[in-house]
């Protein structure tokens, strides 16, 4: 993830334009405006850092010369208690940087740590974790980012980086045959598919599915006789929609003895209480949304340890 892109700085500028409006009245009322202060940001739970340079980002653009430490990288597993941070600089810029910054770490290490949760119900099998579009509006990349940090990957970013076919898509198209046809001479390398990965360069992502060549064609399953027909179409990756893990299970001993070499993803009511059982079907990937719109904030606070006026 880079740091220094106009995204990050624009979503930094936005974030605390909303927070400060037309000043901060309680922290102008309240604190001398050449005092400066040292303050440290701590875990209050378990979890997985996720998101730490935005902290330095939040905190410059109020004071340019503020000092921040990490004792600590992202990606790092951390017991209640432990320190994520130390910044000194002006007091004012500290406490009116504080909401903010506290937002964006407690979503992003959230995400990370719920993620870590599920990759530890992974464990020992072939199956990885990844996440869907069910996004914050704006904070995608992000969010992403978090979830790569937590030990997951990430299916497409948006619309214009794979081809998805669900349920409203075949419907419309005909059925799956229909659908598959056409969304294999869509990006045949005859017809180059329109590809605009700026999402990807703007947040400054290393994406796993946008790359050189033809967009990857997906199509959505809800039983084996729409398997069986997406095969017979030449589908090379499929979905397993809203399938118990015994009929998913069933469904990839399929594909395994027609087209050993089709991705399979399994999607739908993915939960950390059913995760081991739906990764012991033998899927390549599991998919929820969970990850990115039900992950918990993570527990922290930041306290100021003390304060000097000059």
């Amino acid at each position: 993830m880079d740091w220094n892109t106009p995204y990050i700085a624009n979503l930094v500028r936005r974030s605390l334009e909303e927070d400060i409006g037309t000043g901060d009245a309680t922290t102008e009322a309240a604190v001398p405006p050449r005092a400066t202060a040292r303050a440290h940001m701590l875990a209050r739970q378990t979890l997985v850092c996720a998101g730490l340079p935005i902290a330095e980002k939040v905190f410059r653009a109020l004071d340019p010369e503020v000092r921040v430490i990490f004792p600590h990288n992202d990606g790092s597993f951390l017991e209640p208690g432990a320190e994520i941070l130390q910044v000194k600089g002006n007091a004012r810029a500290i406490l009116t940087g504080e909401r903010t910054t506290l937002n964006f770490l407690a979503h992003l290490c959230g995400i990370a740590t719920l993620t870590r949760r599920f990759v530890e119900q992974l464990a020992g099998t072939k199956t990885r974790i990844r996440d869907t579009r069910k996004t914050t509006p704006g904070l995608r990349a992000l969010e992403k980012y978090a979830v790569k940090t937590g030990g997951g990957a990430n299916h497409r970013f948006g619309l214009y980086d794979a081809i998805l076919l669900k349920e409203n898509h075949i419907a419309l198209a005909g059925g799956i045959k229909a659908a598959l046809d056409k969304a294999h001479t869509y990006v045949s390398p005859k017809v180059p598919a329109p590809r605009a990965a700026s999402a990807y360069d703007a947040a400054g992502l290393d994406p796993e599915v946008v790359g050189p060549g033809p967009l990857p064609v997906q199509v959505e399953v809800r039983d084996q006789k729409e398997l069986q027909e997406a095969l017979g179409a030449g589908a090379e990756a499929v979905l397993l929609d809203n399938m118990t893990p015994a009929c998913a299970a069933a469904c990839v001993k399929i594909v395994r003895g027609i087209r050993a070499e089709c991705v399979i993803e399994i999607s739908g009511g993915i939960t950390l209480d059913n995760v081991r059982a739906y990764a012991e079907a033998g899927a390549d990937f599991l998919s929820s949304g969970m990850l990115t719109h039900s992950a918990p904030a993570a527990n922290l606070s930041l306290l100021v340890e003390s304060i000097e006026e000059t």
